[in-house]
C-alpha cells in the first residue's frame, strides 16, 4: 500500500495531507511555518496529524517548498566565483542589451549573484559545432582558482563558450579546481543546462551554484526530521516543471525545484480538471503571502522551457505559475500620494495579522475580512480565533488617513487585493488567447474560496469550482506527483530526415545521461520526447510534443512539420512558408507512482440550528445576514448570502450567488443573475 504523505510550506501557514490507502481516507491538517527553520513546521504538523503507525507504514513523503526560490530573492545564499571564457566575464551585465520593463523609467537592472572581482576568465574556446578553436590553458585555470580560493568562495559555476556543444574544456576546468585543492561546490553549465545562449545558460549554471549549499543542507534536516518522527519512506521533492524528484537528485540539480512551491496546486488543478471533464481553469491559490495562478487546458497545466526569477533565466522546464505579493497577510497603507495599497508587504506567519492576536498591528488583508464579517465565527484553522476589534483597531489609521470609515476601508482593501489577483489572471489566460470570461475559476489555498466570487466579478466569471480540501490543496496535489527527469540539448538543424537521425542519437544521449545522474531504477519508465522548432530566421522556438519509441523520434518529418504549423498559428494566429528548424532536442523520463483512488463522497451531515451573522455584501454593497452553514451540511441548492466553513479555510458566497456540490464533493458556484 502506498500510503503517502504531502507537505506545502507557504509564508504562512504549512500544509499537510496525508491519504491512507489501506482505509482509502484523506486528512488535512495545518500549522504556521517557521520562518527561521522550516524543516520544524514540517515535523510540527506531520506529528500533530498523522498517527505515529502512519508515518512508520507510509511509503512516500511529497514535498513542496519555497527554500530556494526565497534564497534567491533574500539574497541569502552562496558565494559563488565564476569561471567563464575570455571575453564573457561581463555577461551577466550585459544580459541580451534590453531592459524587462521598457517604459519604466526607474527601471534598475538587477544585481547579478556574483560580483565583478568574482567573475574571472580563462583561454580557450570551443565552436559552436564543437570543435576545438583553442586549446584550455591550464595556466589561467590555476591562477583563477588561486584567487576564489583566496576569497573563500562556497561554490564555483563554470560556464565556457558553447560547451553544450563540447564539454571537454569544462571537465577539464574541473579536474584542475580539484587538483588544485578546491573542496567547495562546483556546477557546470553543460551538466546544469546543455541549451545555447550564453546569458541565459551562464544565469541559470549561477542560479545553482548560488542556491546548492542552502538546498542541500534544508533537504538534509528535513530528512533527519522525518526520520526522527518514524519515517522509512522515500522523500520526494516536486520539480518547478512538475513532478518530483528524490532529495538526493535535489541536492545535485537545485536549479529544478526553485519554483517547487506553487506547483502541487497546478498539478491537483489538472488532475481535477480531468476527473471534472473541464477543458479550460484558471486557478487562484491564495496564501497568506501570495497569489498564484496558472492555467489549466485538457487536464494539463501549461509548462515552460525558461522561467525569469527576480529578472534572472533559469533554463529548465517550469509550469507556467504567475505570482503576486497579494495574499492573507498583505498589508494595507497609505502611500506618499495619500492612495491605498496592499501589499505586497505581509505580516507573514511572524507576527501575523492584528486580528490573530499574536502582536500585530499593521492592517492585512485578513483583518479587513474579518473585520466585514467574511470569515464567519473566526474560528479558524491551527486555534485561532479571530479577534475583531483588534482588526478594527489595525484599520483605523488607514481609514483616517483616507478620510473614509472603516467598513468603507475594509471594502476597499478586497476590491484593490482582488483587483491585483485579476491582472494577473488576465495576464496569463490572454497570453494564451483565452478569454477568462469563458473559463471555470477554481480558487483553494486558505483564502482562495474568501476570495472567489470578488475575483469572478472582477473577471465577469460566471461558475466557480470550489475543491475537496481547498484549503490545503496544493499539499493534495503534491501526492499525484510523479517522479521525473529530463534533460535537453541544442544542435541547430534544417527538419528533414537526416535531422531526425542526429535527433535520434542526440536524444539516446540524453535518456542515457539521465539514468547515469539517477541511482534509481528506470525500469518502468515513460520515455517522452519534444522538439524545439522555429522557422529559419526567427530567434524563438515552440517545444513540439513527439511521438517516442524505445527512446526515438516514432513520426515522419511532414507529421511533425504539421504539428508545428498548427501550433504555431493556435498561439500567433498565422503560419510562414519558410523552412522550419530543429533548435534542441528534449527527453524526459517519468516514473509514475503508483495511482491513487482518491473520490471525496459528500454525505449531507444534519444542520444542528442555523446561525446568521451580519456581513458585508459586495454585490449589495451593504451588510446583510448571511447563513453560517458547514460545507459538510449542504444538500442541494444553497442560495446566498452565506459563509461555508470547513477546516481550514472559508468560502464567502455573495448574494446572488449559489452553491451546489458537485459530482466529487467539490463545491460548484454559479451566478444567479
Amino acid at each position: 500500500m502506498a500510503t503517502r504523505i504531502g507537505v506545502d510550506i507557504g509564508g504562512t501557514f504549512t500544509d499537510l495531507v496525508y491519504f491512507d490507502e489501506e482505509t482509502g481516507r484523506t486528512v488535512e491538517g495545518k500549522v504556521p511555518t517557521v520562518p527561521s527553520a522550516p524543516e520544524e513546521g514540517v515535523a510540527h504538523a506531520i506529528r500533530a496529524h498523522v498517527p505515529a503507525e502512519i508515518i512508520a507504514r507510509s511509503a512516500y513523503f511529497l514535498h513542496g517548498t519555497t527554500v530556494g526560490l526565497n534564497a534567491l530573492l533574500e539574497r541569502r545564499g552562496a558565494k559563488v566565483g565564476l569561471i567563464t571564457t575570455r571575453g564573457f566575464r561581463d555577461v551577466l551585465e550585459i544580459r541580451r542589451g534590453d531592459r524587462a520593463e521598457m517604459y519604466n523609467l526607474f527601471w534598475k537592472q538587477t544585481v547579478p549573484l556574483v560580483p565583478r572581482r568574482l567573475r574571472l576568465e580563462v583561454d580557450g574556446r570551443v565552436r559552436f559545432d564543437g570543435a576545438e578553436l583553442s586549446p584550455l590553458s591550464e595556466e589561467t585555470v590555476r591562477e583563477a582558482a588561486a584567487t576564489l580560493i583566496a576569497e573563500k568562495v562556497d561554490s564555483i559555476a563554470v560556464c565556457l563558450i558553447n560547451a553544450y556543444a563540447n564539454p571537454a574544456h569544462e571537465l577539464e576546468v574541473e579536474r584542475l579546481l580539484r587538483e588544485v585543492g578546491y573542496a567547495g561546490g562546483i556546477s557546470l553549465s553543460h551538466k546544469i543546462s546543455g541549451e545555447y545562449r550564453e546569458y541565459e545558460r551562464t544565469s541559470t549554471t549561477v542560479i545553482d551554484a548560488f542556491v546548492r549549499g542552502r538546498m542541500s543542507n534544508y533537504l538534509r534536516r528535513l530528512d533527519a526530521k522525518l526520520r526522527e518522527a518514524g519515517f522509512k519512506g522515500q522523500c520526494l521533492i516536486t520539480r518547478s516543471g512538475s513532478g518530483s524528484m528524490t532529495f538526493a537528485e535535489a541536492e545535485d540539480r537545485p536549479f529544478e525545484t526553485i519554483m517547487s512551491g506553487p506547483v502541487g496546486g497546478a498539478q491537483g488543478a489538472g488532475e481535477l480538471a480531468k476527473m471534472l471533464g473541464r477543458k479550460t481553469m484558471i486557478t487562484a491559490d491564495v496564501g497568506g503571502t501570495s497569489f498564484d495562478t496558472a492555467l489549466i487546458i485538457d487536464g494539463e497545466p501549461q509548462v515552460l522551457f525558461e522561467g525569469m526569477i527576480d529578472n534572472m533565466p533559469v533554463q529548465t522546464s517550469w509550469v507556467d505559475v504567475r505570482s503576486i505579493g497579494s495574499g492573507g497577510g498583505s498589508l494595507a497603507y497609505v502611500d506618499a500620494g495619500n492612495l491605498m495599497r496592499v501589499g505586497p508587504q505581509s505580516a507573514g506567519a511572524v507576527p501575523g495579522p492584528a486580528c490573530y492576536g499574536k502582536g500585530g498591528t499593521q492592517p492585512a488583508l485578513t483583518d479587513a475580512a474579518a473585520f466585514l464579517g467574511m470569515l464567519g465565527p473566526g474560528d479558524l484553522a491551527s486555534g485561532i480565533h479571530l479577534d475583531i476589534g483588534k482588526a478594527e483597531a489595525a484599520l483605523a489609521p488607514v481609514a483616517a488617513a483616507i478620510s473614509r470609515d472603516v467598513e468603507a476601508t475594509a471594502a476597499g482593501v478586497l476590491r484593490i487585493a482582488s483587483s491585483a489577483m485579476a491582472n494577473a489572471m488576465r495576464e496569463i489566460s490572454l497570453d494564451q488567447g483565452l478569454d477568462p470570461r469563458a473559463m471555470t475559476l477554481l480558487p483553494f489555498g486558505g483564502a482562495g474560496p474568501l476570495m472567489a466570487t470578488l475575483l469572478a466579478d472582477e473577471l465577469a466569471m460566471n461558475e466557480i469550482v470550489v475543491p475537496p480540501l481547498a484549503g490545503n490543496f496544493s499539499a493534495w496535489g503534491l501526492l499525484g506527483a510523479d517522479m521525473v527527469q529530463s534533460a535537453a540539448r541544442t544542435r541547430i538543424l534544417d527538419l528533414d530526415e537526416a535531422a531526425l537521425d542526429v535527433a535520434n542519437a542526440v536524444l539516446g544521449e540524453l535518456f542515457d545521461s539521465i539514468r547515469a545522474r539517477s541511482e534509481r531504477s528506470f525500469e518502468e519508465a515513460i520515455a517522452n520526447a519534444r522538439l524545439d522548432l522555429r522557422y529559419k530566421g526567427q530567434e524563438h522556438w515552440l517545444s513540439v510534443v513527439v511521438e517516442c519509441v524505445d527512446g526515438r523520434v516514432a513520426e515522419d518529418v511532414a507529421t511533425i512539420r504539421d504539428r508545428f504549423k498548427a501550433e504555431y498559428s493556435r498561439t500567433f494566429g498565422s503560419t510562414m512558408n519558410d523552412a522550419i528548424e530543429i533548435v534542441s532536442m528534449r527527453a524526459t523520463l517519468r516514473v509514475p507512482l503508483p495511482r491513487r483512488e482518491i473520490r471525496f463522497e459528500h454525505r449531507p451531515e444534519p444542520l444542528a440550528g442555523e446561525r446568521r451573522l451580519s456581513a458585508f455584501s459586495f454585490e449589495k454593497g451593504e451588510r446583510l445576514d448571511f447563513r453560517i452553514v458547514p460545507r459538510a451540511a449542504i444538500d442541494g441548492v444553497l442560495p446566498g448570502p452565506a459563509i461555508i466553513t470547513e477546516g481550514t479555510c472559508t468560502t464567502y458566497l455573495d448574494a446572488e450567488w449559489s452553491a451546489r456540490v458537485g459530482t466529487v464533493g467539490e463545491l460548484i458556484l454559479e451566478r444567479r443573475t
